[in-house]
């Protein structure tokens, strides 16, 4: 047993050097006023203030939420198919599409992000395409469109991966019974499919949804700077502006909004769970 807790030391040195020390500093700085040194800074709650009293401030939080519960929904909505897909399918083709879907994912963001600059923009590939029918061009580029886009394009897979590995497991049986008791294929799915498989979609929620709410990179490529999102203003008042004390109170608040919304998905979770046992 002492052997198996030694060889945890260098993970707990790792944790709390890159996890719990950062942590602690945005904690510092998030209740503290910017000073020239320690003497001079002191507890204070202006930066919250600062950030509650300012319209703009709130606006920006508000639209990051609504773009990443948006983004989240379409995820849900385009992926339960190919996920239900990919389940019902035999071993040998479930491995070529699961292959397929995390393909796109060896490649680094920015590029992968990058790319739909050229697809939106207007002399891209979707403009082109409407030209030949008289369509367009359209400004797609620097919009919230293209910031959904992109966001849906590289959150996906997150979401078709999760519930499929809830399908998967799903005892084939049960649609059986379904059948022999009565029920169609609406009511087979409603009342069997479905149900067993919110377990993926919570997960899949959860991987979507907080990358969304959080993401700069995205919104700053494809809004063009003119999009901002929480993630770009935490990045402005740390690198830009260098008023750190702001900008971890925003990371904070961030945290928390994180914290909740894992902790509401992982209460969901365990209720069903509890349905389910019943």
């Amino acid at each position: 047993m002492k052997q198996f807790r030694r060889m945890t030391y260098p993970y707990i040195v790792w944790a709390l050097l890159l996890i719990v020390a950062p942590m602690l500093l945005i904690l510092l700085y998030a209740f503290t006023t910017k000073g020239n040194d320690v003497v001079t800074t002191s507890f204070t709650f202006g930066n919250f203030a600062r950030f509650f009293s300012d319209k703009l401030f709130t606006e920006v939080l508000l639209r990051s939420l609504k773009v990443a519960a948006i983004t989240t929904i379409i995820c849900l909505l385009v992926g339960y198919y190919p996920a239900y897909y990919i389940a019902k399918s035999s071993d040998g083709i479930r491995m070529k599409w699961v292959l397929l879907i995390t393909f796109p994912t060896w490649i680094n963001l920015l590029v992968r992000t990058y790319a739909w600059i050229g697809i939106l923009s207007k002399d891209g590939i979707i403009n082109k395409l409407l030209g030949y029918v008289g369509l367009g061009p359209y400004e797609m580029m620097y919009t919230e469109f293209a910031v959904i886009v992109g966001m849906v394009y590289n959150f996906l897979p997150f979401m078709i991966l999760q519930i499929y590995t809830s399908l998967a497991k799903m005892d084939g049986s049960l649609l059986e019974a379904a059948n022999d008791l009565g029920a169609n294929r609406v009511q087979s799915f409603l009342r069997v499919t479905l149900p067993l498989s919110l377990p993926g979609i919570i997960s899949g929620i959860t991987l979507v949804f907080l990358p969304a709410v959080s993401s700069f990179c995205i919104p700053n490529m494809l809004g063009g700077g003119q999009y901002m999102l929480v993630g770009n203003m935490i990045e402005k008042y740390f690198l830009t502006n260098g008023d750190w004390n702001f900008g971890s109170a925003i990371s904070l608040l961030m945290a928390v909004i994180i914290i909740l919304s894992m902790y509401l998905t992982k209460k969901v979770d365990t209720t069903e769970k509890g349905a389910g046992r019943e």
